[in-house]
C-alpha cells in the first residue's frame, strides 16, 4: 500500500508481536520476553524484532521458541497489516536494556559512595575546629607557663 512508511509498519509489527507473545503464545520456552523495538526494511519485506530476555541462561532456548512461533506471528501480522508484503520476522536479542540497568546500578553505587565520603568530610570538618581549639588552649597554657618561669 503506498504511503506505508517503515517506521509506522515497525510500530504496528511491534504492537502485534508483543501482544501475541504476551497473551497468546503458550510455549513454555517463551517466558520473560519483552519486545523492545522493531526495525523494518525500506521495502517492508524484512523485520528485525529486538527482544529483551530476563533469563540470560535460557537465551538460546527462548530464541528457538520464538523462531518456532514465527509462522503463527506472521499470520497474525497478515491479519493486522494491510500491506502488499508481510515482513519476514527475525528475532534479535536486545542487550541495551540490561546495559541500561547495569549502568544505572553503577551510578547509584557511585552516588552512595559520594554521599558517604561527603558525610565523612563533613564530620571531619566539624570535629577539626574543636581539635584546633584544644591545641590552641594547650599552646596558650604552655606559653603562659613559660612566661611564669
Amino acid at each position: 500500500m503506498p504511503g506505508w512508511k517503515p517506521e509506522r509498519v515497525a510500530e504496528l509489527v511491534r504492537e502485534i508481536v508483543a501482544s501475541a507473545i504476551l497473551l497468546e503464545l503458550r510455549d513454555p520456552r517463551i517466558k520473560g520476553v519483552t519486545v523492545t523495538r522493531v526495525e523494518v526494511s525500506a521495502d517492508l519485506r524484512h523485520a528485525k524484532v529486538y527482544v529483551s530476555i530476563m533469563d540470560e541462561a535460557n537465551e538460546e532456548e527462548v530464541l528457538s521458541g520464538l523462531n518456532s512461533a514465527r509462522r503463527y506471528l506472521q499470520a497474525k501480522l497478515a491479519r493486522g497489516l494491510r500491506t502488499k508484503h508481510i515482513p519476514q520476522l527475525r528475532f534479535v536479542v536486545d542487550r541495551g536494556v540490561k546495559h541500561s540497568i547495569q549502568v544505572s546500578m553503577i551510578l547509584e553505587q557511585l552516588a552512595r559512595e559520594r554521599e558517604a565520603s561527603d558525610r565523612s568530610a563533613e564530620q571531619a570538618a566539624t570535629t577539626q575546629p574543636e581539635a584546633s581549639r584544644q591545641e590552641l588552649g594547650e599552646t596558650e597554657q604552655g606559653a603562659g607557663a613559660e612566661e611564669a618561669e
